[in-house]
């Protein structure tokens, strides 16, 4: 019997020094590689917004990566709330500024 992983979605929002460095094609970079689906924005100067869904283990995994970074980045502080998954996404993308 085939047992399906548990999907999850977590709403993630880091705030810092996030703009100007290559945050948003950084997170895109590394939740294609590590395999979820979603999205990620810039909102306002100084915060960067994302979901994700996909198996727990992987999910986790993008929220540390979202807490650390690209090298030039700066996370002071963020913020993760776990929601029902969707499974709207076919991908993982860069949205428009919100």
């Amino acid at each position: 019997m085939d047992v399906q992983p548990e999907l999850v979605r977590a709403h993630v929002w880091v705030k810092g020094r996030v703009q100007g460095v290559g945050f948003r094609a950084h997170v895109e970079f590394y939740a294609r590689q590590i395999g979820v689906t979603g999205w990620v924005r810039n909102v306002g100067y100084d915060t960067v917004e994302a979901v994700a869904e996909g198996e727990r283990a992987k999910v986790e995994r993008f929220i540390e990566m979202m807490k650390e970074g690209p090298r030039m980045a700066r996370v002071d502080e963020s913020r993760v709330e776990w929601e029902n998954p969707t499974g709207e996404f076919r991908e993982f993308g860069v949205r428009r500024s919100g």
